[in-house]
């Protein structure tokens, strides 16, 4: 794949935006912070940054969304979980890949969700 390298912002702690392990590639959970460090709140624009922000890190691996196999959503309140989907379907309607979706106590700067994600680097029908 011929394609320019991503320039990913710092990680905010002790991990890697991404680890290879045989044909996987573990993406580190995403929150809907734009890289300039803009929080968003609302929930679906929230789902959709942190998606984006996913999006960024599997092009910086070489792949993109359809190499998604399984995702995790981490929700502060599931009561969010309807308009997450709504805006979650909108990237992964046709073929979704498998999915867990959990309420926690709380999510690093206040966010309302974050999303991890593990790909397939090849074929992920």
């Amino acid at each position: 794949m011929n394609q320019e390298p991503v320039k990913l912002p710092p990680p905010a702690g002790p991990y890697a935006h991404f680890r290879r392990a045989g044909g996987l590639v573990f993406v580190s959970g995403q929150l809907p912070v734009k890289w300039d460090g803009e929080l968003a709140t609302e929930i679906g624009a929230a789902t959709v940054q942190a998606i984006e922000n996913v999006r960024a890190v599997l092009r910086a691996a070489g792949l993109d969304l359809q190499h998604v196999v399984k995702a995790t959503v981490l929700l502060a309140d599931i009561r969010d979980f309807a308009a997450m989907n709504e805006a979650y379907a909108r990237y992964f309607g046709a073929q979704p890949p498998a999915r867990s979706c959990f309420q926690v106590a709380a999510l690093p700067k206040g966010a309302r969700l974050e999303i991890e994600v593990v790909a397939a680097d090849g074929d992920a029908t």
